[in-house]
């Protein structure tokens, strides 16, 4: 911008003037709007460090727009008549019982003992006078005692003996006994299953077990037990995980994730803090409820190769967020359609609400944002009465009464494209770009029942993984990235399928190591066999399930 003098600027004409000034005017029409955009960023970021993460409207406004935009929302008090007089109605008031039982239910699982606390005769003959009571009805009550984890030194004696004639002599017979999961060491299924629980379920760190282990005496370092859990994962539960992927891709709709994740000692590479890497998860459309799947998958990048090589074979529609790489399998994969995600529709028009200046409210229900996300929000209140009906109803009901909400929001954004030839830069106009750019994939739900609007359900199974990263922070190796997305597929799935982790991994640790002597190796092993190990075998002892669903 140049700089002129009081006498310079007496020296120019007047259409030099007028040039200058209009100059100017549009050199800080762009600043202001850079300077919003700046504002904004900043406003976002906070809310995201210390904000509320919701993304819905709250429910006054919310109901308040809608009947605006939508008048069919609003029908009857289109409809009413004030002329007509109105019945008199009996005033009925339902007060709701208080569950009995519950607690009953709740324990009805659990080891009981039974205490008596009586009142001796000479207590009553000296409190009421002799014969002057009876007895009447008992009280009861319940307690919860928590009992510490016991640890017990289980100490094995194999009888051998040795030939000394005949056709086996000098060869020795040892008495049948199971030699362990890990040769040599003194790992239990019931050990190994509390570390994998303590780590992938609840999100505790190896040096954090290990600490727990020393106050109880128990010496048995972080090194220890990550070697123990990587060698079980390799040996005994890959080819349950290969097994799981198998039911997975049969489904008709999957949905798919990923978030980073930091590998320390990534095979080929010497700088490795430049290095991300990617935890990706794959699991079973939203509305399979009766054998849910969550699987985990390490990868060393986000590039489009690592969900081509896992879906080569799949043919179904994958729901997932806007990333390129996901459309890139739609076009290289024949049998594959991708669908886009509706909560990422939202996510932009939220971050513009949650960065406007709160203290003009009915500014911001004028600003597009706020519009915007009142027709999305019309779009999932339908939905949401949909959730329970089966697919061909759902999709029936989503052509009737969705599909004309979806159009006019479309529509709708494009005249405010065409109305403005640039759009101000901001979390606004990435929303309009973003539907309008992904209309093709955002509208796949609306012909297919099995397809949810979102993919809030990937989002949600990959949440558990983020929260241990938060603990654990990293990985040492490959090995160890890879050996952990098993596991925690594991964990997840068996979650989704109301299983307990701990008593699930008790059995898979005492089965498969059997079936891997019995067949030479579990990859050996019938498939009809493994069957009866996945999560939703009706096979599985009572105490792999969880007592409340």
């Amino acid at each position: 911008m140049a700089v002129y003098t009081k006498e310079e600027l007496n020296k120019l004409s007047t259409d030099a003037l007028i040039l200058i000034i209009m100059n100017q005017q549009e050199q800080l029409e762009s600043m202001n709007q850079k300077l919003d955009w700046l504002m904004e960023q900043i406003r976002v970021a906070n809310n995201d460090r210390y904000g509320h993460k919701s993304e819905k409207l709250n429910e006054f406004a919310h109901q308040m727009s809608l009947f605006e935009l939508y008048p069919t929302f609003n029908e009857a008090e289109v409809t009413a008549d004030s002329s007509v007089e109105e019945p008199e109605v009996e005033e009925v008031v339902i007060r709701r019982k208080k569950q009995k039982g519950k607690r009953q239910e709740d324990f009805k699982n659990l080891h009981e003992e039974f205490y008596n606390h009586p009142v001796s005769g000479d207590e009553l003959n000296t409190f009421f006078g002799e014969g002057n009571w009876r007895r009447f009805k008992d009280d009861h009550y319940d307690r919860l005692r928590y009992q510490p984890a016991t640890w017990v030194v289980e100490r094995h004696t194999v009888e051998v003996y040795v030939g000394t004639g005949g056709e086996h002599q000098d060869e020795f017979l040892r008495g049948v006994h199971d030699p362990g999961l890990l040769r040599g060491s003194f790992l239990s299924e019931s050990l190994e299953a509390a570390i994998m629980n303590g780590k992938f379920v609840n999100a505790l760190p190896f040096y954090r077990i290990e600490q727990e282990l020393k106050r109880n005496d128990i010496n048995i370092s972080r090194q220890t037990m990550a070697n123990w859990t990587i060698a079980c994962a390799e040996k005994y539960l890959a080819p349950l995980y290969e097994a799981l992927k198998q039911e997975l891709l049969k489904y008709h709709v999957n949905q798919a994730d990923e978030t980073p994740v930091q590998v320390l000692n990534l095979q080929g590479e010497e700088d490795t803090s430049r290095t991300k890497s990617y935890m990706w998860v794959h699991r079973s459309g939203e509305f399979y409820k009766d054998k849910p799947i969550v699987l985990y998958e390490f990868q060393h990048g986000r590039a489009h190769e690592y969900p081509l090589a896992f879906y080569k074979d799949f043919k179904g529609i994958l729901m997932t967020d806007g990333l390129q790489q996901y459309h890139i399998l739609d076009r290289k994969l024949e049998n594959l359609t991708s669908a886009n995600c509706w909560a990422h529709a939202r996510r932009d028009y939220s971050d513009a609400i949650k960065a406007m200046d709160k203290s003009n409210p009915e500014a911001v229900k004028k600003s597009i944002a706020w519009k915007a996300l009142v027709k999305i929000g019309a779009i999932y209140h339908l939905e949401e009465e949909l959730k329970d009906r089966n697919p061909e109803t759902r999709r029936r009901h989503r052509q009737a009464s969705i599909k004309p909400l979806v159009d006019d929001y479309f529509k709708w954004i494009k005249e405010l494209k065409a109305e403005f030839e640039v759009l101000p830069k901001g979390k606004t106009s990435e929303g309009i770009n973003y539907s309008i750019n992904q209309e093709k994939y955002l509208r796949v739900f609306l012909d297919n029942g099995e397809v949810p609007i979102d993919n809030s359900a990937a989002e949600r199974a990959i949440r558990p993984f983020t929260i241990g990263r938060k603990n654990w922070l990293f990985f040492n190796t490959e090995r160890g990235a890879e050996a952990g997305a098993g596991i925690y597929s594991i964990v997840e799935t068996a979650k989704a399928n109301h299983l307990n982790p701990f008593w699930y991994f008790t059995y898979l640790l005492t089965v498969l190591p059997e079936l891997r002597r019995k067949y030479g190796s579990i990859d050996s092993t019938p498939v009809a066999e493994l069957d009866k190990l996945l999560p939703w075998s009706k096979e599985l002892p009572d105490n792999c399930h969880s007592m409340r669903r």
